[in-house]
Order: C-alpha cells, then structure tokens, then sequence
C-alpha cells in the first residue's frame, strides 16, 4: 500500500525559527516534588523562569530528567501547562510525549492546545521493535500535530538515517533529531545518512558528550545540568559555536565531575544529582520518586565541595 505524504500545517517561518532554537542548550528541568510526594508547582515554575532569565531557548517539561516515566497523566499534563505560562513567550516549550500510541497522540493534542511550539517523542519503551513499526509510531504522533514541529528522542543504535529520512518524507514537521546513542561515530553515519541539513541534530547525552557529538555534525545539545548553573552551559555552548575547542574542554572540566556523577551506574542517579545540587541551592526538595533514590551523604559531599568550586570560579 503507498502512504502518501503528511500536509504540514507548520509554516516555514516557524520551522526555521525551532530550528534555530533547537541549535542551542536544550534545557530538560527537572519536576520537583513536596516532601509528601506531590508536585510543588510553585518551585517547578519558579526553575523554568530561572532557566528563560538565563537565556535558555528551549525548555522540555516531561523529559526523562523531568521524571516522565514516574509522573500520572494528569501530573504531565499540568506540567507542560506550567512551562507554558512560566516561559510567557520568550522560549520555546517542546513537550515530551510517549508510552503507547493513543497516549503520545493524545500528550502531543494536549501539548499544541496548552501552547507549546513542538513536541520531543521519547523512544518507545516496547522490547520488540521492527523499523517499520519505529516509523508508524512516529508517524501516528507527528501527523496528529502538523501544527507543530517534532523532535525525535533516538536512543536505539538499531535505528538507521534512512529510517529517519523515510519518517520525514511522509511527515515534514519532523525537523529535529536528539541522539542520545553512546557512539559518535554511529551519529555522524546516522546524521549524513538522513540529511545532516535536513535536520537539527542534538546532542542527546548532555554536556559530557557534546563536544565529541558537535565535532561531527551536533549544533545543539540537551542540559540537565543548566538547572543548577545555566552559565557553565552558555559557555559551552559559545565556546563550540566559536569554533574554540580549547575553550571548550576548559569549560567541559568543570562540568566533567557533576555530569559522571549523573552517568555512573548507568545513569542511576542522572535525576538525583540534579535535584540534589537544587536543594542546596535552597531552589526545591531533593526528593526523587522510584525507581530513582535519593543520593547517600558522601556523594551529597561531593556536590556540596563541587558547588563550592564553581561558586570560587564565579560559575554560581
């Protein structure tokens, strides 16, 4: 059976501004919860206010930083609402969506009626996935919202550019692509396989990776680590754009320790560090839903001597 292509709705103009936006510090906040659990919804608009006063561009509610997988619909739903009202139009709000089909659908209407310009879709959590059924289900998801651009979240190495290209040649509002596969050299075949500029290309895996990631074809990349020091971030971020590699790896030392404290144990604690480094910026509670853990007092230290360091070196 021939697919014909997806109609965008998305003009031209707004698509080339995403992705120019894209092609910055991505920023994944964290939710913060209430010592009972519950979401503080203050704290949380509170941190996107700080990310956009600090000129982030681009700010994803229910990424995987954000606790996607441990939040109720109604909790992710009132998530992108609150990014929505406490970015008032300075930045782009890019909604995470996934689970099942009807569910990522029904996130990503959500998403365009509470106001966000684009939607990242989480890779699928099925164990058993073909290329044809990667491509469908990106499909459903991006021809439900042709209002609005749409980020592919790639963290299966099996997933190929000619898989990408085919995507979005029947579904044009597919514009950007975060890979967040552990292989730069997968990436740079990957990239040019499916349009290195068809595309904006993110670097999936945080300020640890992005150098070796921007050195092959990345122009933008995603931070859990803007939430605590959203400078350290921004001087990356200026340094690759330059062209300043030396530059750059000075600034990725000091992010170095933070970031490998969040990768340890296959990203164990990713979210607990983030969350930690805020509470002792006394910005929210340090508390962290399963199957995440809050962090034991010795690395609770080393964050605490860490923050110290960057507080001395005028980060903080």
């Amino acid at each position: 059976m021939t697919v014909e292509p997806q109609d965008s709705l998305v003009s031209p103009d707004h698509l080339h501004e995403l992705r120019d936006r894209l092609s910055t510090v991505v920023a994944i906040p964290v939710t913060p919860f209430r010592a009972d659990g519950g979401v503080d919804w203050d704290a949380h608009a509170a941190l996107i206010r700080r990310l956009v006063e600090n000129g982030v561009e681009v700010v994803t509610p229910n990424g995987n930083t954000g606790e996607f997988y441990t939040l109720t619909e109604a909790e992710s739903r009132r998530a992108v609402e609150s990014t929505v009202a406490a970015v008032a139009g300075r930045a782009d709000v890019m909604a995470g969506v996934g689970l099942d089909v009807d569910s990522a659908v029904a996130a990503a209407r959500h998403a365009r009626d509470a106001g966000a310009g684009s939607v990242m879709v989480h890779q699928p959590v099925h164990p058993y996935r073909s290329a044809e059924g990667w491509i469908e289900y990106h499909r459903a998801v991006a021809d439900s919202v042709p209002e609005l651009g749409v980020v592919l979240y790639v963290r299966d190495p099996r997933v190929s550019g000619e898989q990408i290209r085919a995507l979005a040649d029947r579904s044009p509002n597919v514009v950007g692509v975060k890979y967040a596969v552990p292989d730069p050299v997968r990436f740079a075949s990957v990239a040019r396989d499916a349009g290195l500029d068809r595309f904006t290309w993110i670097a999936g895996l945080a300020e640890l990776s992005t150098p070796g990631y921007w050195a092959v074809g990345a122009t933008g990349f995603t931070s859990g680590l803007v939430n605590v020091v959203p400078r350290l971030s921004g001087a990356l971020l200026e340094a690759l754009r330059g062209g300043d590699f030396g530059k750059a790896m000075t600034v990725w030392e000091q992010a170095r320790l933070f970031e490998e404290l969040r990768a340890a144990d296959a990203s164990a604690d990713n979210v607990s560090v983030v969350k930690e480094a805020l509470a002792q910026l006394q910005l929210c509670e340090r508390q962290v839903r399963p199957p995440s853990r809050m962090l034991p007092e010795a690395l609770r230290e080393q964050i605490a001597v860490l923050m110290s360091g960057w507080r001395e070196g005028g980060w903080l």
